[in-house]
């Protein structure tokens, strides 16, 4: 989203977000996997509280599963200088191994996969060998495609501007003690 739209994107309420894309789905879990944000301590602070702020907001129905990031040294082929990335690791894997354990353990009727990732395809192919009639849909990032997964889940659909505009948090709103407050960055 952020690559596509900005920052003012990033306050998005996933819940209501996955409500949209399903309107007569009655939701019961939204399940988001992510990394922690390295070498930015006010962007690891923001995602942080951004991920606080939703899991407060609904309760016992979003969760968050953290992978990490693993440094590489990479090597230009042209000047051959070399230099240290990180690379997100096992996001991917979290994701797989939530929906065949969900799917093995019959704890859905459908599934809605946020990501373009083709990685993921062996992941549907084993859901749906336990459960063959189960619903399982991709609806692709703004500026992500996969191809493959579109011919797994012929029901997929890309996520437009408008769908993250409605789904983004309020402002401003309390839970309890504590408000939640759009970060001045993401604005």
């Amino acid at each position: 989203m952020h690559d596509k739209f900005g920052r003012s994107t990033l306050w998005i309420d996933f819940v209501a977000l996955a409500q949209s894309l399903r309107p007569r789905s009655h939701i019961v879990a939204v399940k988001y996997f992510t990394a922690p944000v390295l070498g930015d301590a006010g962007a690891a602070s923001r995602q942080a509280y951004h991920q606080a702020a939703v899991a407060a907001r609904h309760t016992n129905v979003f969760s968050v599963t953290q992978g990490r990031y693993q440094a590489k040294t990479v090597t230009c082929f042209n000047c051959r200088a070399t230099r240290t990335v990180h690379e997100e690791k096992e996001t991917d894997v979290n994701i797989a191994v939530a929906l065949v354990g969900d799917a093995a353990a019959n704890a859905m009727d459908s599934a809605l996969i946020i990501s373009a990732d083709s990685d993921l395809a062996p992941a549907v192919r084993a859901a749906k060998q336990f459960r063959p009639h189960m619903f399982i849909g991709a609806a692709f990032p703004p500026k992500r495609f996969s191809s493959e997964l579109k011919q797994l889940m012929p029901a997929s659909s890309q996520i437009g501007r408008d769908k993250i505009r409605q789904a983004l948090l309020p402002e401003s709103f309390t839970v309890g003690a504590t408000t939640y407050t759009r970060p001045p960055k993401w604005r």
